[in-house]
């Protein structure tokens, strides 16, 4: 592949004032780094556009430095993650190639409700559940029985989950939907609390699918006080999760349990029309079903998070495996 100039959009929070380009030697582990740098190391020219409050900067910026290729990390716009299907719909008026799902992926996979509807109505197991809009006090169904677990329901990244986010009756569920509600001005979610393996499943391509093999959490000790869900703090804070001995490793799913996870997350990545790449979180409980939680339409790909370690443990080494994004999307531009 000949040199390509790469824009790398990426969250103005993430882009450190001493070094804004990422070509300082002392490098800072993050998401961000890493994809500038690999970028940079196969050859590419890649410069960063923060992407904070201000529309018009983007526009001229795209438009000064008219790039063969945008590689999307962005996740919000002006501080509202509702907000990053908006970005990709400027790329594609626009007229910019970039990696990564369009506007139809990101709105299916940001609204919780209608993402489950909609694997419902093809058959994916999905938890039960009930939307909560404001200003009224939810009704609990009858045949969702408590526990539920209570969520805002366009946030990503565990945004709002914490223990106390599992209700055990209606007077805890009414008062959980109010305060996200009031925390996070939009619909709140209660969905069925399913117990079991909690798996992450990465893939990779278009017409033709990798399906990573899976990355499990382990809870260390739930029955002693520690978290059994993916808290934020669980995602976040590292001495939280060595306080609680929180680990993350590979499931080591048996031959017929991984080949029908597979088989899952693909009907499941091709519903919601992902493009390039994604991840699938499920629940494998203790008889064997498989249960879809939330699929990400742009995770994590740092060096040594479960994407990227999923691409490793597959073959695909760092470098690769951001090469591999790249021409999954320039190919699916050409083709498109």
């Amino acid at each position: 592949m000949k040199p390509l100039n790469v824009t790398v959009m990426m969250d103005e929070g993430y882009v450190p004032d001493d070094d804004p380009d990422f070509t300082s030697g002392a490098l800072v582990p993050s998401t961000e780094r890493h994809v500038v740098v690999t970028l940079r190391e196969l050859g590419h020219d890649a410069r960063v556009l923060p992407v904070g409050h201000d529309l018009h900067a983007i526009i001229t910026d795209l438009t000064d430095h008219r790039p063969d290729l945008v590689f999307n990390l962005a996740e919000q716009f002006s501080n509202d993650r509702r907000l990053d299907m908006s970005l990709v719909g400027l790329l594609d008026m626009m007229r910019v190639r970039y990696t990564g799902s369009g506007p139809g992926g990101m709105m299916l996979c940001r609204d919780k409700g209608l993402c489950k509807q909609l694997l419902s109505l093809h058959r994916i197991r999905v938890p039960q559940f009930l939307v909560l809009p404001p200003g009224r006090r939810p009704r609990a169904d009858r045949k969702l029985p408590f526990p539920l677990l209570v969520k805002p329901m366009l946030e990503d990244g565990s945004e709002g989950i914490h223990m106390a986010s599992i209700v055990h009756d209606r007077d805890e569920l009414a008062q959980r939907a109010a305060l996200v509600h009031e925390q996070f001005h939009q619909v709140a979610i209660a969905e069925e609390y399913v117990p079991g393996r909690e798996l992450y499943v990465g893939l990779l391509g278009n017409a033709r699918l990798a399906v990573f093999p899976a990355r499990e959490i382990v809870f260390g000790d739930p029955d002693g006080g520690g978290p059994s869900i993916a808290t934020s703090r669980v995602k976040w804070d590292k001495a939280y999760r060595e306080k609680w001995n929180i680990r993350y490793g590979f499931a080591g799913l048996d031959d017929a349990t991984a080949a029908r996870v597979a088989r899952v997350c693909r009907r499941t990545y091709r519903l919601l029309q992902l493009r390039d790449f994604g991840r699938i979180d499920l629940r494998l409980t203790d008889d064997g079903r498989i249960v879809v939680l939330e699929v990400n339409p742009n995770p994590d790909v740092a060096y040594g998070e479960d994407f990227a370690e999923g691409a490793a443990r597959a073959g695909i080494e760092y470098s690769r495996l951001i090469d591999r994004i790249v021409r999954l999307a320039l190919r699916r531009h050409k083709k498109g």
